[in-house]
């Protein structure tokens, strides 16, 4: 997994909790590379397992709440970090339809080693769609969330369920998004 995502969550627990709140996570979340991430590395996936799990047990949060309200912050970073992305007038829609095909491509070029999860789009019309996320990680908790921080950054309302469609060895879950 790449580092930016572990720096945004050090952020993220900054600015909800705490430097001292951090460092404990860490600490409890016993890292394999000890918590030191850079923006540019690539990390073992189990070590976000570790942190969740970590900062479940400290805030008495589930991992699935602290995973979306995670990815709905992620999305608002994104938007400042990568304001290239979300120029050009689109919609909600538009965006989370421009993932697979732009954004990914786009991501491959400035992190040629990422393993990024897989995005299907079915049923597009101008009041929903079907996003389908297919990823070995098992983060659909948090591709939630950045579709929630999605919604929220276009001012659009949505009602959005989730299907599980497989939990083995990869997860693949159906979002579906429906104009409210």
């Amino acid at each position: 997994m790449k580092g930016v995502v572990f720096v945004e969550l050090f952020e993220f627990v900054e600015q909800n909790y705490d430097v001292f709140f951090l460092q404990d996570l860490i600490e409890a979340a016993d890292l394999p590379s000890g918590g030191v991430y850079t923006a540019v590395g690539t990390y073992p996936g189990c070590e976000m397992a570790r942190l969740a799990a970590a900062f479940a047990q400290k805030t008495g949060l589930s991992v699935p709440e602290i995973m979306k309200k995670f990815g709905h912050h992620l999305f608002g970073r994104f938007v400042v970090n990568y304001p290239a992305f979300f120029e050009g007038g689109q919609d909600a829609l538009s965006f989370l339809a421009s993932i697979e095909g732009y954004i990914h491509r786009e991501v491959y070029k400035l992190y040629p080693d990422a393993e990024l999860p897989r995005f299907e789009i079915r049923d597009q019309t101008a009041d929903g769609m079907a996003l389908i996320y297919n990823s070995t990680r098992h983060l659909g908790d948090l591709c939630e969330g950045l579709i929630l921080g999605c919604l929220d950054h276009f001012g659009e309302a949505f009602t959005l369920t989730r299907t599980t469609l497989r939990a083995d060895d990869v997860s693949s879950i159906q979002f579906d998004l429906r104009r409210a």
